[in-house]
C-alpha cells in the first residue's frame, strides 16, 4: 500500500513539474533580465585622499568580484546551504523530492530544499512572501535555467553581492565592513561562519541584536564545514573558541556632514535621487581630511569657551525619574572605548557630596572646585544624582578605572568655518553649525549675514584702484551724511568712540576705524565699493549706501571667504567648488571639474590689500595671530549689538573664514567682538594646517616698490625706527611729501 502511494505522489510530482515547465516558459524573458541585472548598490564620497568620507544608499551594498569573495566564505555558504552546489543542475532532486514528501504528509511547506541557485531566482524574480509548492517548483525550473545560462563561479558570485545581512546591508563586502572594519577578502574562518550563520535570519541572529544566538548559529556553520571536509577538527575547534569581536560602532564617523549635505544637494538637482541612493555613483571630492578634523575641532572649542563665558546654565537632564535599571547599570551608547583625553563624552553622577562622583563606561570620576570654576560654583551645587550631562576628559587611568573630568555643556551659540584653496577655488573644509544632528541648516553656504568690518577689505581695494595709496590719510572725526537712499542723516561711529584725527589708509584698515572708512567710501562713491565686491564673488543685492563699508549688506561665509582669497591668488578669484569627479558604477566619467577663473581684480590692487591685511595682523586688531610667526593677513568683522562676529584671512596658499552668532539675531555679549569671539577659532585651524608646512611668502607683483614711512603719518623717512615700517606702493604713486589726498 505504502509503494503504491509513493509511486502516485510521484507521478503526481512529475505531471505538475511537466504542466509547470510548459506554463512558465515566459520565465525565459526574466531570466534574460539577468543579463542586464544591476543591483542597488551604495554611492560612495571620497575626499582628496581617495578615503570614503560618506555613503548614500538605501541598500548598503558594494558588489565585488568572484576573487574577492575568501574561499573559506565560499565554503560556509556552500557547508551550511547547498552542500551538492559544485554538483547539481541549478536544483537539487534528491532535496526536492525529500521536501514534497516531508511537505505532502504534513500537509504544508515543513522543509526548504532551496539550493544557492533557486534562492538566487527567488530573490531576483519571485514573491519572496509566496511560500507554496508551486513557487519552490517555479524557482527550480528558474534555477535549471540560470545554471545552464552561467557558470558556478559567476552564480555564486550573484548569491554573495545579494545576500542580505539585516542593518541595510546587502552583499558579503558590506557585511564584512560593517561588522568587522574590513574587507570580505580579508575576513577569518570565524568570521565567515558567523555571517553565513546571520543570513537565514538576520533580524533574529545579528550579533548586534542577539549575540548568544548569533555565537549557536556561527558553531554550527563550523560544525557543517568540518563535517564537509572544509576543516580539520583542529581548525574547526580553533575558530570555535575565538569569540566574537565586532567592529566599534560609536557615534557616527561622517567626519563633515554639513560639507557632505552639499555634496548630497548637489548631485540629487543633477542626478536625481534613485541614481544617488541605488546607482553606485563613485563622488571624488576636494575635502582635505586634515583641515575637517582642524576645523571641527576650532569650532567646538571656540564656542564652548564663549559660552562659558555667558555663564553657566542647569543641567536640565535627570534619570533617575525614568529610570527601569539602577543608576550603576545606566548605559550611554556614547560610551565606546579606548576614550581619549580631550574628549567631551555625557556622564551619569552616582554619588553626592561635597565632590560628586561621575561614571562613563567602567570609569568614574571625582568633582572637584577646579573641574567646575568656570561655572563660579560648587561642585555640589551643581551636579545632583541622576544628573547626565557633558564632561571633558582631562586624564584617563585604565588600570584603576579612574578619569580626570572638567563640566562642560552645549553651546547655544552657532558658528561656522570654511577654508579655500586659493589657487585651484577648491573647498578643503566646511562647518556649518555645532553639531549637525542639532541643526542641518548650513552656516557657511545658506545663512545671509552683516559681515561688519570684513566688509571693509572691498572698500579699500575699490579706492585703492581709484587711485589711493596705504599712506593716503582720512579724517578720522565725527561726521553727519544726509543719505539720499535712507530717510534719516546717517552719523557712523568708532568702536571704541574716539577720535584720532588724520589717518592713513592702513591706520585705518589695521586699527579698524568706521569714520575714516565712511568717508573713504564717500569719497569714491559706494557703487564702486558694491561693483568690486561683486567681482569678488560676492552674489547678493549690494545697496550702494555709505553704510556698506562697514558691512551692512548680507553675505554668505563662503562668499566672503572666496572674496578675501583672491586678494592672496593676486587678484585673481577661483570659482569655489567641492565635487572634482563622478563616475558610474563602471568607471565610466560623468563629469569632472577643474580650476576655473573668475572675475579679478589688478595684481598690485591685490597686493596692497593683502600687505594692508598682513598689518591688521601684525599690529592691528588681529594681533593675536601674529604669534604664529607666518605671512598671514586677514580682517575682523563686528556687526551692531554684537550679534555677529567675523574673521576672514589667509596665507599664501589658503583662505579661511569664521563666523560666531546665533541664528537669530540675539546678542553675543558685552565684548564679544570678531578678534574675541571668532579670531581663536581661525588661529587653531590655521595653527593645525600649517604647522607642518614650509614657509611661504606672499608673491610681490613687479611693479611694488617700497618705502620707508613713518607708520602713524605715512611720512617717507630716512632710515629705520620703531616707527618705521617698510611700506608697499605701485610704483610712480610713493610719496614724496605728507601724502594728503
Amino acid at each position: 500500500m505504502l509503494f503504491v502511494s509513493v509511486l502516485f505522489l510521484l507521478a503526481a510530482v512529475g505531471g505538475s513539474l511537466i504542466g509547470l515547465v510548459l506554463a512558465y516558459q515566459n520565465d525565459s524573458e526574466l531570466l534574460q533580465q539577468l543579463e542586464s541585472y544591476e543591483p542597488s548598490i551604495i554611492t560612495q564620497v571620497f575626499g582628496e585622499d581617495n578615503k570614503v568620507i560618506a555613503e548614500f544608499a538605501l541598500e548598503k551594498r558594494v558588489v565585488i568580484t568572484f576573487e574577492n569573495i575568501p574561499v573559506h566564505f565560499q565554503e560556509a555558504l556552500v557547508a551550511s546551504e547547498d552542500q551538492r552546489f559544485w554538483k547539481h543542475y541549478g536544483f537539487d532532486p534528491v532535496g526536492i523530492t525529500r521536501a514534497v514528501w516531508d511537505s505532502s504528509w504534513a500537509g504544508e511547506i515543513v522543509s526548504g530544499a532551496s539550493t544557492i541557485t533557486q534562492q538566487l531566482a527567488g530573490m531576483l524574480f519571485l514573491d519572496r512572501s509566496e511560500v507554496t509548492l508551486t513557487r519552490k517548483i517555479r524557482e527550480a525550473i528558474l534555477a535549471f535555467k540560470i545554471d545552464r545560462a552561467y557558470t558556478k563561479f559567476e552564480i555564486l558570485t550573484f548569491y554573495c553581492n545579494m545576500l542580505h545581512f539585516g542593518h541595510g546591508l546587502y552583499g558579503v563586502e558590506a557585511a564584512a565592513d560593517y561588522f568587522f572594519g574590513k574587507n570580505a577578502r580579508d575576513l577569518s574562518i570565524e568570521e565567515s561562519a558567523l555571517l553565513v550563520g546571520i543570513a537565514p535570519s538576520p533580524n533574529n541572529f545579528s550579533p548586534f541584536i542577539n549575540p548568544e544566538t548569533a555565537l549557536k548559529r556561527r558553531d554550527q556553520v563550523l560544525r557543517r564545514m568540518r563535517s564537509e571536509g572544509f576543516l580539520t577538527a583542529e581548525e574547526a575547534a580553533r575558530a570555535s573558541n575565538v569569540p566574537i569581536q565586532l567592529r566599534r560602532r560609536g557615534p557616527s564617523s561622517n567626519v563633515a556632514p554639513y560639507f557632505v549635505e552639499e555634496v548630497r544637494q548637489y548631485l540629487e538637482e543633477k542626478y536625481g535621487s534613485t541614481r544617488i541612493y541605488r546607482g553606485g555613483l563613485r563622488v571624488h571630492t576636494t575635502l582635505n581630511h586634515q583641515m575637517q578634523e582642524a576645523a571641527n575641532r576650532a569650532i567646538d572649542s571656540t564656542l564652548r569657551a564663549l559660552d562659558k563665558r555667558q555663564g553657566f546654565r542647569s543641567i536640565e537632564t535627570n534619570v533617575l525619574e525614568d529610570m527601569e535599571t539602577s543608576i550603576q547599570e545606566f548605559h550611554i551608547e556614547d560610551w565606546v572605548e579606548p576614550f581619549n583625553v580631550n574628549q567631551i563624552l555625557r556622564g551619569v553622577v552616582t554619588e553626592n557630596g561635597r565632590f560628586p562622583t561621575v561614571r562613563i563606561g567602567r570609569f568614574t570620576a571625582r568633582i572637584d572646585d577646579e573641574d567646575v570654576a568656570w561655572t563660579k560654583q560648587t561642585p555640589a551645587a551643581i551636579l545632583k544624582v541622576g544628573d547626565v550631562t557633558q564632561f571633558r576628559i582631562k586624564e584617563i587611568n585604565s588600570a584603576t578605572s579612574t578619569i580626570s573630568l572638567e563640566l562642560e555643556q552645549e553651546p547655544l551659540v552657532e558658528g561656522a568655518l570654511a577654508a579655500i584653496d586659493v589657487r585651484t577655488g577648491q573647498i578643503k573644509a566646511m562647518v556649518g553649525g555645532f553639531d549637525f544632528d542639532r541643526s542641518k541648516f548650513n552656516r557657511a553656504t545658506q545663512a545671509m549675514r552683516q559681515p561688519g568690518s570684513a566688509f571693509k577689505a572691498f572698500a579699500v581695494a575699490a579706492a585703492l584702484d581709484e587711485g589711493y595709496t596705504p599712506t593716503s590719510l582720512i579724517l578720522d572725526a565725527p561726521v553727519r551724511y544726509e543719505d539720499p537712499h535712507i530717510e534719516e542723516a546717517y552719523e557712523p561711529h568708532n568702536y571704541d568712540e574716539e577720535y584720532e584725527g588724520w589717518v592713513t589708509l592702513r591706520r585705518m584698515v589695521e586699527g579698524s576705524r568706521n569714520i575714516p572708512a565712511v568717508r573713504l567710501t564717500h569719497q569714491i562713491g559706494p557703487e564702486k565699493v558694491a561693483e568690486m565686491a561683486h567681482r569678488l564673488g560676492l552674489n547678493g543685492p549690494i545697496p550702494p549706501y555709505l553704510s556698506v563699508t562697514l558691512g551692512s549688506a548680507e553675505a554668505t561665509l563662503l562668499e566672503m571667504v572666496s572674496g578675501y582669497s583672491a586678494f592672496a591668488n593676486q587678484g585673481i578669484r577661483m570659482r569655489p567648488y567641492f565635487v572634482t569627479r563622478v563616475t558610474d558604477r563602471d568607471g565610466n566619467v560623468l563629469e569632472e571639474t577643474y580650476p576655473t577663473a573668475a572675475s579679478a581684480i589688478r595684481a598690485d590692487t591685490a597686493y596692497l590689500v593683502t600687505n594692508l591685511l598682513s598689518g591688521v595682523v601684525q599690529r592691528g586688531t588681529a594681533r593675536q595671530a601674529a604669534r604664529l610667526g607666518r605671512p598671514l593677513a586677514g580682517k575682523t568683522g563686528t556687526t551692531n549689538d554684537y550679534t555677529d562676529a567675523w574673521f576672514l584671512g589667509f596665507d599664501p596658499t589658503l583662505a579661511a573664514g569664521v563666523w560666531v552668532g546665533f541664528d537669530q539675531k540675539l546678542n553675543l555679549g558685552e565684548g564679544e567682538v570678531g578678534a574675541r569671539a571668532a579670531l581663536p577659532a581661525w588661529i587653531e585651524f590655521i595653527e593645525a594646517v600649517v604647522q607642518d608646512t614650509p614657509i611661504e611668502d606672499f608673491p610681490i607683483p613687479s611693479n611694488i616698490v617700497f618705502v620707508p614711512v613713518d607708520k602713524v603719518t605715512g611720512y617717507p623717512v630716512d632710515g629705520p625706527g620703531d616707527n618705521v615700517i617698510m611700506e608697499a606702493f605701485v610704483s610712480g604713486t610713493e610719496p614724496a611729501g605728507y601724502p594728503f589726498h
